[in-house]
């Protein structure tokens, strides 16, 4: 064995790891220092419980924490809930964000910021407990870069919710990236390595639970059952899920171009099997009447199937389009508790209005 490996060296042969690669596990110590990362918008009710949970699970953790908070453009007085814990505590450090930019930018910004060795990514929702992060991190230490939470249970939801998750995940792994897990979130813990490779993944529509699919690593599944919403709405309606799924399909897979050209082929066949009709029934005298139900029938069919393609070809085009801006990902118009040096040296760039070092005390 290499004189940089352990003595004792696993196999990633676990059924539940997402990739198909043969990984071979190197068990690791304790991360030294545990980032969390949690993206918030308009989260005023369930900042006061997210905080309570936090503290006392940083009590149960034998390393240095942080926790990351991120202010997406919030309406409501989250930030001011979030800057007040900020100050009494000098390990939470708290950006706020210039505007709302979306769950994946928002994810994205705390992702940048975390010093951790190993970065735990959750919402604030408390829907995934955050008990389940030390079964998250027994795994680090067997030696996987990625444990991501797989929901086995969804309390406190409808049928409707139910089925729409179970369908979403399923249509995800067809349409976005076969080596998609199912029935997990953005719920996640993510080593220091796999992480820096994440971070070389400029795009500008992210997918950040297909995105670290894609980096590869040793992953592997915990199971859990989700809890209901602790307060307020759900910030992913049916509406906004579905707008998220056809943002990860178009953004990163080509599999709706590809139907876009089967639906063509489809309609082809069908202007074919039409000509052929009409040829023998000019050959061999069929009665015929003058053939506008058909010829509208097919017209139809064919604008449709055009205007269906040319709609798709416009979405990756102007995806294209707007990669091409090289804008940044984000502008963080004031920071709480981060140092100059904590500013990472992101491609996509960052701008910091204001910076703010609270003199804080720990909590």
């Amino acid at each position: 064995m290499g004189s940089d490996g352990p003595t004792s060296v696993k196999a990633a042969v676990n059924q539940k790891a997402i990739r198909a690669t043969h990984h071979l596990l190197v068990p690791r110590p304790y991360p030294a220092r545990l980032s969390l990362v949690a993206p918030m918008y308009n989260e005023e009710k369930t900042v006061p419980l997210f905080r309570a949970a936090v503290e006392s699970f940083m009590t149960e953790v034998p390393a240095e924490t942080e926790v990351v908070l991120v202010n997406d453009g919030s309406s409501d007085s989250t930030i001011e809930l979030l800057v007040e814990w900020a100050h009494s505590d000098e390990r939470i450090k708290v950006i706020h964000l210039s505007r709302n930019f979306g769950h994946q930018i928002a994810a994205t910004a705390g992702l940048d910021r975390a010093t951790g060795d190993a970065v735990v990514l959750i919402d604030a929702d408390l829907q995934d407990p955050i008990s389940v992060v030390h079964e998250m991190i027994e795994r680090y230490r067997d030696g996987y870069d990625v444990a991501y939470g797989r929901r086995i249970s969804r309390a406190g939801e409808g049928r409707m919710k139910l089925a729409t998750a179970w369908l979403f995940y399923r249509l995800m792994r067809v349409m976005v990236y076969k080596e998609l897990p199912l029935d997990a979130g953005d719920f996640r813990l993510i080593s220091r390595p796999c992480l820096e490779g994440l971070r070389q993944m400029h795009e500008t529509h992210r997918f950040l639970r297909g995105m670290t699919a894609w980096v590869g690593y040793p992953q592997i599944a915990v199971p859990y059952s989700r809890a209901p919403r602790a307060a307020g709405e759900t910030k992913y309606p049916l509406r906004k899920m579905l707008a998220f799924a056809w943002t990860a399909a178009t953004s990163f897979s080509t599999v709706p171009l590809r139907v876009s050209f089967a639906t063509g082929f489809l309609v082809g066949l069908l202007s074919v099997e039409e000509g052929i009709r009409a040829l023998l029934a000019h050959t061999f005298g069929w009665y015929t009447i003058s053939g506008w139900t058909s010829i509208t029938i097919l017209l139809s069919g064919i604008g449709s199937a055009l205007l269906f393609s040319v709609g798709i070809l416009g979405e990756y085009i102007g995806k294209l389009y707007e990669q091409s801006k090289h804008r940044p990902l984000y502008l963080a118009a004031r920071t709480y508790n981060l140092a100059e040096d904590d500013r990472p040296d992101s491609q996509f760039g960052i701008a910091i209005a204001e910076r703010d070092r609270i003199p804080a005390k720990k909590g």
